[in-house]
């Protein structure tokens, strides 16, 4: 694959990518830091890819480990100094989307890639680079996870 060619198609996946990061990593700003390193890191190795086919799936699954990578970084700046709570924050802390960070790791990819991504299951087997037979299965402890989490939480604020 072309530099060119790779652009044109970085280009048309940018919004998705956004999309997932902003997932990831609750941040506009880390989500967009995020993107733009995955774009440049695949653009460098644009070469390596085998099967053109697999474009999208090889550059989510660098999505993915630039996320992690700057979740990894994040987690040490916020050891260091406590912020403050405001407003966003608050805002941020939705349900759902704090019962989904707090999920493992293993969970939290597939639910994030299947659900707030839309990819199939054979897609999220390739992006992780796991059987699908295990992505059922992860997706099925995660959701059982959400649901005991989320129904245990409406029922102490209904106390």
């Amino acid at each position: 694959m072309t530099q060119q060619e790779y652009a044109v198609r970085a280009d048309a996946l940018k919004g998705r990518l956004y999309g997932m990061a902003f997932l990831y990593l609750g941040s506009q700003s880390l989500a967009v830091d995020a993107v733009d390193e995955a774009v440049y890191l695949g653009l460098r190795s644009c070469h390596k890819l085998r099967e053109e086919a697999f474009f999208n799936t090889w550059l989510t699954r660098i999505l993915i480990n630039a996320c992690n990578a700057e979740l990894r970084r994040h987690r040490r700046e916020i050891a260091m100094a406590e912020l403050p709570e405001t407003a966003q924050e608050a805002f941020d802390a939705l349900p759902l989307r704090d019962a989904v960070g707090r999920l493992p790791r293993e969970l939290k990819d597939v639910i994030i890639l299947r659900y707030f991504t839309g990819l199939t299951l054979a897609e999220t087997a390739r992006t992780l680079d796991i059987p699908q037979g295990t992505v059922v299965t992860r997706q099925r402890k995660a959701l059982r996870l959400l649901r005991l989490e989320l129904t245990d939480g409406e029922e102490a604020a209904n106390s």
